[in-house]
C-alpha cells in the first residue's frame, strides 16, 4: 500500500498582503489553531495625521471582534511602552477626538473584524513588534487578562446597556441646565445688539423685532388655513363650466328664500311690538 502524500503547509507569509508580516495568535492555551494579524509600519505623508505619528506607529489588520484596545495594548506592550490605541471599522485619517457628550447615548460599536493604529512612545517599537512573527502564537487571553467571548460577552454587553433611571435623570437635568443657560445668553447678546449697526452699516433682523415670528398655537395656525384658502378661492375660474352656473344659481335662489325668510319675520316682530303712545 502507497504511503498517503503529506499536506504541504503554506507559511501565514505566504498568504499575507504585500508589505505585511503575519503575527500568530491565539484566544487561549486550548485553541489549536491560531488566528494571524498582519502588521506593518504605518507611512503617511507629513502633516497628513498627525494623530498617528509615521515613525511610532503600527498599523494592524484582521481583528477579530472578541480582540479590544487592552488586548492589543497588552500584546505589543512586550515591544516597547504603548502611547495609544485605536480601532476602527477601516482605514483611513482619523478626525480629532471629541469628547463623549454622554455615555448613554454614544453606545457606536463597530461589527466584524478591525484594523487598528498601535502609536509606541519611541520608535523602536515597530520593528520590535514585527519580530513577534519568529516567536510563538501568543495567548491573548489569560487568568490575569480574561477575555470574554460568546454568551459571556453578549451577558456583559447587555449588563452594560441597562441604564440607571436616576443617574441618566441627572444626567439629563445637567444638560438643560448648561442649555438654557447658553440660550438665554444668546439672547440677552441678541437683545444688546438689537438695533446697531454693524461695522458695515448693515443692520441685524430678529424675531424680536416689529413683526415678530407667528406663535405656534392652533387659533395662529387656523388663522393661516383660512387665509390660504382664502388665496386658493380668489384663484379659482368662477362660472367656468355648465356646472358652476347651475351651482352658483342655486346658491342665489337659496341666499334670497333665506333672507325672505329673515325679513317676514322682522316685519312680524315689528308689528306686534307697535303700540299707541299719545304721550
Amino acid at each position: 500500500m502507497a504511503a498517503g502524500k503529506r499536506k504541504r503547509v503554506t507559511p501565514p507569509e505566504a498568504g499575507a498582503p504585500a508589505g505585511y508580516t503575519a503575527i500568530p495568535v491565539k484566544l487561549s492555551e486550548k485553541q489549536q489553531s491560531p488566528h494571524y494579524l498582519y502588521v506593518k509600519e504605518h507611512k503617511v505623508r507629513e502633516g497628513t495625521d498627525t494623530t498617528h505619528p509615521p515613525n511610532r506607529t503600527l498599523f494592524v489588520l484582521n481583528i477579530p471582534p472578541y480582540c479590544t484596545k487592552a488586548c492589543l495594548s497588552k500584546l505589543f506592550s512586550c515591544c516597547s511602552s504603548v502611547q495609544s490605541v485605536n480601532i476602527c471599522e477601516k482605514p483611513g485619517p482619523r478626525e480629532k477626538p471629541k469628547a463623549p457628550k454622554s455615555k448613554f447615548f454614544n453606545l457606536k460599536t463597530v461589527p466584524g473584524f478591525r484594523v487598528a493604529y498601535v502609536v509606541f512612545k519611541k520608535p523602536a517599537g515597530v520593528q520590535a513588534a514585527k519580530s513577534l512573527s519568529l516567536q510563538g502564537p501568543h495567548v491573548i487571553s489569560s487568568e490575569s487578562h480574561p477575555v470574554k467571548t460568546g454568551i459571556r460577552k453578549w451577558i456583559a454587553s447587555y449588563a452594560a446597556s441597562v441604564v440607571d433611571p436616576a443617574e441618566l435623570k441627572a444626567e439629563v437635568d445637567t444638560f438643560m441646565q448648561t442649555y438654557d443657560k447658553k440660550i438665554a445668553e444668546e439672547e440677552a447678546k441678541a437683545e444688546k445688539e438689537e438695533g446697531i449697526p454693524d461695522e458695515e452699516g448693515w443692520v441685524k433682523v430678529t424675531r424680536k423685532g416689529r413683526r415678530p415670528g407667528l406663535p405656534r398655537i392652533e387659533a395662529a395656525s387656523l388663522r393661516v388655513l383660512e387665509r390660504e384658502k382664502r388665496k386658493r378661492a380668489r384663484k379659482e375660474l368662477l362660472n367656468f363650466y355648465a356646472w358652476q352656473h347651475r351651482e352658483t344659481k342655486r346658491e342665489n335662489i337659496a341666499q334670497l328664500r333665506k333672507k325672505f325668510e329673515e325679513d317676514k319675520q322682522r316685519i312680524a316682530l315689528m308689528r306686534a311690538q307697535r303700540k299707541f303712545r299719545p304721550y
